[in-house]
């Protein structure tokens, strides 16, 4: 195996591992995403290409390819002609929005943390509680002004190369 060949699968092999303990998906749907994002970021994999690049059955492939499109973090897209379905990762912009979704929901909860608490406070412990979880809050806050900073960042990005 040559060093580059080894690099790609070494790549794949890492950011399998990274996705499947972050997105709490299947070792195999994690490195369908490594696979397609190492191989597929420029026409795209059909599936048996997948099938052929991951070793797998083509029913352990296809209920990940579809565990990852009901997730978003894949589409397909056919072309004039052809009855294939090419599978690509969303772009990063999208994959990001999952984030600031999961920050609106966070910050929900600290609200009803923080409204609660400022009712309820009776000792020092609690005075302690209130005050982490106001931090905690502008630390959110801060997380998310960045986040959306980096999602026009990447729109941007994503806006040019398609119009090339």
């Amino acid at each position: 195996m040559d060093s580059l060949k080894r690099e790609r699968e070494e790549i794949i092999e890492l950011s399998g591992i990274h996705f499947e303990s972050l997105f709490n998906i299947s070792p195999l749907a994690a490195r369908i995403l490594g696979v397609l994002i190492i191989d597929g970021c420029k026409s795209g994999l059909t599936f048996e290409s997948i099938v052929e690049k991951l070793s797998a059955s083509k029913s352990s492939i296809s209920t990940n390819l579809n565990l990852l499109l009901k997730m978003e973090k894949i589409y397909y897209f056919t072309i004039a002609g052809d009855r294939k379905k090419y599978f690509r990762v969303a772009p990063l912009s999208e994959r990001l929005l999952n984030y600031k979704k999961m920050l609106e929901s966070e910050k929900f909860v600290i609200d009803k943390m923080l409204q609660y608490r400022e009712k309820t406070i009776s000792c020092p412990e609690e005075k302690c509680n209130l005050e982490n979880v106001k931090a905690y809050k502008i630390h959110i806050s801060e997380v998310e002004e960045l986040l959306m900073k980096t999602i026009a960042k990447f729109k941007i990005i994503e806006s040019i190369n398609n119009n090339q």
